[in-house]
């Protein structure tokens, strides 16, 4: 079977454009090898885990796609089934962007990036807002934020790629280089301790 997301991704025009260029042969045999990657593995759901925020992309009636940042504890995106994650929509600026998108199309687009360990994963799909669902608000509230959640956002999985890591900057969360000054804190006093040692 073909690759799901050239399915999505390799469009007439893009197709078009790698011919062009030369790239055309390779990915058409690309196209044709490696696995549908349109269900979450227990790697996705590994890496979704310890995410505190990713990209959602809609698109508008416009036809300009429309991204927002969404952020989090660790944990706030949920695998709901090997086909769809799930994630509460808070309060913000009441533009509401993302929700009118939504309401006349329902692709959408999820851009997730660890740059500790630079990687990112792209996810094509399709997403809808459900609101008044106490038991999906409930599994999808997080412990450590108490923001008032106004519905979730549901995304069914059509088809994911991981991206090369080429040109990632390696980045560290502020509680984690918060961590590593200790440390060398640490370190640097017990040095410090042993050097007065040795001269005594």
């Amino acid at each position: 079977m073909p690759r799901k997301f050239t399915q999505l991704a390799f469009t007439p025009a893009v197709k078009a454009a790698q011919a062009q260029r030369g790239s055309r042969d390779t990915y058409a045999r690309f196209e044709q090898t490696g696995p549908e990657n349109d269900v979450v593995t227990p790697e996705l759901e590994t890496f979704i885990a310890h995410l505190d925020g990713f990209y959602l992309a809609t698109v508008s009636s416009t036809g300009y796609p429309y991204v927002q940042f969404r952020g989090g504890a660790p944990g706030f995106l949920k695998v709901v089934d090997d086909q769809t994650l799930g994630f509460a929509d808070f309060k913000g600026n009441v533009q509401y962007v993302t929700l009118g998108n939504l309401c006349e199309h329902d692709q959408a687009f999820l851009f997730l990036m660890d740059y500790r360990q630079q990687k990112r994963l792209k996810i094509w799909g399709r997403a809808r807002a459900v609101e008044h669902d106490q038991e999906l608000i409930e599994r999808c509230t997080m412990a450590e934020d108490d923001s008032p959640i106004e519905r979730v956002i549901l995304f069914h999985v059509d088809a994911w790629n991981w991206n090369c890591p080429q040109h990632i900057p390696q980045r560290y969360a502020e509680a984690e280089v918060a961590a590593l000054r200790a440390r060398i804190t640490e370190l640097e006093q017990l040095l410090r301790d042993g050097a007065a040692g040795v001269r005594q």
